[in-house]
């Protein structure tokens, strides 16, 4: 009896992690990691190549690694680069021009960004600084990259801000494996960029734009997207989000982050995460306090999580996945038929052992009848 109970759990167990196993699945992650500004020689060795700045006159801030230039109305100049390969191969350097973004973390992307550009922005970087596509290093050359600017005619006040993003062209070998997941290591340097044409000082100022549901990393989420509407920095960023259901004072969800910083006219899509629960449809509130400094800013949004919006991320939610595939159901199935089984085993060696035991006693009581006989013959 122990050893048929003993197989029943292994076939259980088996059957669990065979079940487990198929909904998890087995895929290749890929990550990319970006390195900016680094010129130790460890990642001189990966880009293949380095880099020096050439500062103009015009140049309003010393012995920094960016360029913060003072310009004027219809402005026309060449900024310059000095490239070097100190290896034995040829290097091919591809060029990125990208405006200052900010990221969900809060954190400034000058580099190469999915992120769109916010409908306050006047100039975006990318229409007034122009370089080559990428240029070409033969083993231990050094050449100029010339960047040109020429500034918008209509005078500006504040900041139009980018990055000039300089980037080893195939980098597919810099491939390593761990946990069996692929990273692909992409370095490059990013070089931000600073264009100004007077000293005024302007206040920032945020404008919410939407509260609405996603997901971050394949997780459910509520998202805070608010805009830095004037064209200069806002920094020491604190954002504190509450998403409660409509009606009630009981708050959902809620997320505090210190220490941010937004790009000139940008915005940022705070993320909320829902902790790991399903993402129920309804009507929700989000309260919303956002600090820098002395100033703040306070915003109360209703919005409404649709039943298809509901359904598509909690069916993308890689936790929620993670859980449904262990299907207590189905699991509760498989107990119930092993304790069946177990059950039936009893009943039938139960059974053998009445019918063996009237086979034995039919078998005495014929004996007793045969001794009977001989000794009435006797």
């Amino acid at each position: 009896m122990n050893k048929i109970i003993t197989k029943n759990n292994r076939l259980l167990f088996l059957l669990i992690v065979i079940l487990f196993s198929l909904i998890r699945g087995n895929s290749s992650i890929v990550a990319y990691a970006n390195e900016e500004d680094k010129q130790n020689s460890e990642t001189e060795s990966i880009t293949g190549f380095t880099y020096s700045l050439s500062f103009p006159d015009n140049q309003l801030e010393e012995n920094v690694g960016y360029y913060k230039l003072k310009m004027a109305p219809g402005q026309k100049q060449t900024i310059k680069i000095t490239l070097s390969n100190p290896g034995s191969e040829k290097v091919t350097v591809g060029i990125g021009i990208n405006s200052a973004k900010t990221n969900q973390n809060g954190v400034i992307e000058y580099g190469d960004s999915t992120i769109k550009n916010d409908a306050s922005l006047k100039f975006d970087f990318k229409d007034i600084v122009k370089a080559p596509k990428s240029v070409d290093l033969a083993p231990g050359e050094s050449k100029e990259l010339e960047t040109e600017i020429e500034m918008p005619t209509t005078a500006y006040d504040g900041v139009i801000a980018g990055g000039i993003q300089l980037m080893k062209e195939n980098q597919n070998s810099n491939v390593t494996n761990s946990s069996g997941s692929q990273i692909l290591n992409q370095y490059a340097y990013v070089i931000a960029v600073l264009l100004q044409e007077s000293n005024v000082k302007l206040e920032p100022d945020l404008k919410l734009n939407k509260v609405y549901a996603d997901q971050i990393n394949y997780r459910n989420a509520v998202f805070i997207d608010f805009s830095n509407i004037m064209a200069t920095y806002l920094n020491n960023v604190t954002v504190e989000a509450q998403v409660m259901k409509k009606g009630s004072d009981t708050v959902l969800y809620e997320r505090k982050q210190s220490a941010m910083r937004m790009a000139p006219n940008s915005f940022m899509a705070f993320p909320v995460n829902m902790n790991g629960e399903e993402m129920v449809s309804g009507d929700y509130v989000a309260k919303v306090l956002v600090t820098s400094a002395d100033q703040k800013w306070e915003w109360t949004e209703d919005f409404n999580i649709s039943k298809k919006e509901a359904d598509k991320f909690n069916e993308r939610d890689v936790g929620l996945v993670q859980e449904k595939g262990l299907d207590w159901q189905l699991i509760a199935m498989l107990v119930g038929a092993s304790l069946l089984m177990i059950g039936l085993f009893f009943t039938i060696l139960t059974f053998m052992r009445k019918k063996k035991e009237k086979k034995e006693l039919a078998r005495r009581k014929a004996k007793m009848q045969a001794k009977k006989k001989a000794s009435k013959k006797n």
